[in-house]
């Protein structure tokens, strides 16, 4: 009979530190497809300011829709650098994915701008730095649905039970899915100028 007393203790103990630890690994797999969205995004901001400085000799009388890009890319620079400090902080997120819709938008403001240019359109660096974009926003595409299937699984372990007693016990935080709120910006911005 004292065996059973104390064999029950320590199987409860050993049963919550189980599914604690599981939701740590799911938090913790979430924020790291987090950071393979942060390192697609870094790229595409890097490749934006040179997208703009060789548009920039071609299209002097659209100088709007150049610092337009130039601001929707620092505002999205900043919106991941939140993002990237806390990928759980359901602000941080929102705010990225503003910026992100923001940028979108402007990108596609400068590529319809750029059609005009044909000079433009067959410079050689545009060319490169416009495959470049497309092939990153496809792999910020990926990453974003890695990220998303990692929140959906971390929410789950959270929200359904016994895990939600541990998780609310815990203080572990529901994740927010990284969505782009417009149909149209849910496509890669076409780039091409071939």
């Amino acid at each position: 009979m004292s065996l059973i007393v104390l064999l029950v203790p320590v199987a409860l103990v050993i049963w919550v530190i189980g599914i604690y630890n599981r939701l740590v690994a799911g938090r913790n797999a979430f924020k790291n497809a987090f950071a393979q969205i942060d390192v697609q995004l870094t790229r595409r901001y890097d490749l934006i300011p040179n997208l703009v400085e060789v548009a920039r000799g071609y299209i002097k009388h659209e100088r709007e829709t150049l610092e337009a890009v130039i601001q929707a890319r620092n505002q999205a620079f900043s919106g991941l650098k939140a993002a990237s400090a806390d990928p759980g902080n359901p602000a941080a997120i929102q705010q990225l994915q503003g910026a992100e819709n923001a940028l979108g938008g402007a990108l596609g403001r400068l590529m319809v701008v750029a059609e005009a240019y044909p000079d433009l359109k067959a410079n050689q660096t545009m060319m490169q730095l416009s495959e470049e974009l497309t092939s990153t926003e496809n792999k910020v595409a990926f990453s974003r649905q890695a990220y998303n299937d990692a929140v959906m699984g971390y929410n789950n372990q959270r929200e359904m039970f016994p895990g939600s007693m541990i998780a609310d016990s815990f203080s572990f935080t529901p994740a927010s899915l990284l969505e782009i709120a417009k149909p149209e910006a849910r496509e890669a911005p076409k780039v091409s100028f071939g």
